[in-house]
């Protein structure tokens, strides 16, 4: 079993040896997707609705090949576990609860069911190991591509080929509003995202679909921007909590609006609020016009 322990200071024991298991456990993953994305047609995906999300058995097999796989270098003894398949949200009045444990992974084991089912191929696996609700390490597998990118908190983020070799990552320079490109979805935008998106400054958009393939744009240099906007629902921790460490490692600043960071394992899974992921250059002047665009758009003076 590996071990993992805190030494303070962002230092852990351990992480090393877990990246390179969970690096193997996400092209394990991309294996099985590939095998349902090649060799299965729609109608034999068993589609079902989740909580207003699609749901295959694609990300089922996968989800259980994971956990599965995490717990058998890993154990459950002081090592908490939050998939999307497996979460259930409190029934009634009850308030959700984080899962008390200080070290948590958190998984999507299908990231963009959408596109999977619609066979766009921007779709990926999340895998993240959180410490008290921030991520240390994970790792963002894009089957389609064949490239895993992954990241150790204070270690950089780099992409990983087929072939086992690794090349370090570093998002653009760019700083300029007329030089910036935004990695938006093809869905998922209300009005009111729509009305941010006409506003902005920064007018090149990238259509892309997983959040992990949005973040892999960013830190490929292909775009810059990534912006996610609650409206009736939101974004969850499964979403965020991989991509965001490839992002921050690799130059980038991944926070809330106001600038705070990003934390998971709160009890709410749900991401709400706006959200905004940047190469970390324009990232203080875009979260500036972000603010003043929806505080017109709701109507707020002053």
């Amino acid at each position: 079993m590996i071990v993992l322990k805190s030494l303070g200071n962002d230092r852990y024991d351990g992480l090393e040896a877990a990246s390179a298991i969970a690096r193997q456990i996400g092209w394990g993953a991309a294996d099985i997707l590939q095998s349902f994305y090649t060799g299965i047609d729609a109608s034999q995906l068993n589609i079902r609705d989740k909580r207003g999300e699609p749901v295959t058995a694609a990300d089922i097999a996968v989800n259980n090949y994971i956990v599965a796989k995490l717990q058998e270098n890993f154990g459950s003894e002081d090592i908490g576990y939050l998939t999307e398949e497996t979460y259930k949200p409190p029934v009634g009045t009850t308030k959700a609860e984080a899962l008390p444990e200080s070290w948590v992974w958190i998984i999507d084991p299908l990231d963009g069911t959408r596109d999977f089912i619609e066979r766009t191929g921007e779709f990926s696996v999340h895998i993240a190991l959180t410490y008290h609700g921030s991520p240390v390490l994970t790792v963002v597998t894009y089957p389609e591509v064949q490239k895993s990118y992954w990241a150790i908190k204070g270690g950089g983020s780099f992409v990983e080929t087929r072939d086992g070799k690794s090349q370090k990552l570093q998002v653009s320079e760019r700083d300029r509003w007329q030089d910036l490109s935004l990695v938006v979805s093809r869905t998922h935008r209300d009005e009111r995202f729509n009305l941010l998106l006409q506003q902005l400054p920064a007018q090149n958009k990238l259509y892309v679909g997983s959040v992990g393939c949005k973040i892999a744009a960013i830190v490929e240099q292909q775009a810059d921007i990534y912006i996610s906007l609650s409206g009736k629902s939101a974004a969850k921790d499964w979403d965020m909590a991989a991509p965001e460490l490839i992002l921050t490692e690799a130059g980038g600043q991944f926070t809330y609006l106001d600038g705070t960071p990003l934390k998971y394992n709160r009890g709410d899974v749900h991401q709400w609020g706006c959200l905004i992921a940047s190469n970390g250059i324009c990232h203080s002047a875009l979260l500036a016009e972000v603010k003043k665009i929806l505080d017109e758009i709701d109507g707020k003076v002053g």
